[in-house]
């Protein structure tokens, strides 16, 4: 009995373990300065166009 709650415990942090390392795995989103309305994936860090539709990158609102 003991040994099977020991092996549950085992299982449920190999678990615990696995989903935190994915996370931290992922890529982090770089925020530009300035950014298509249209396609906000879409950004720079100097004005420009959009790359998939040719629209003025707007500049980002400072957090305050």
């Amino acid at each position: 009995m003991r040994s099977a709650l020991i092996a549950l415990a085992f299982i449920g942090l190999s678990f615990g373990a696995c989903s935190n390392a994915a996370k931290d795995k992922a890529p982090k989103k770089k925020e530009y300065k300035y950014y298509c309305t249209m396609h906000p994936e879409i950004g720079a860090d100097k004005p420009g166009v959009c790359s998939k539709c040719g629209m003025q990158l707007v500049e980002r609102e400072a957090d305050k």
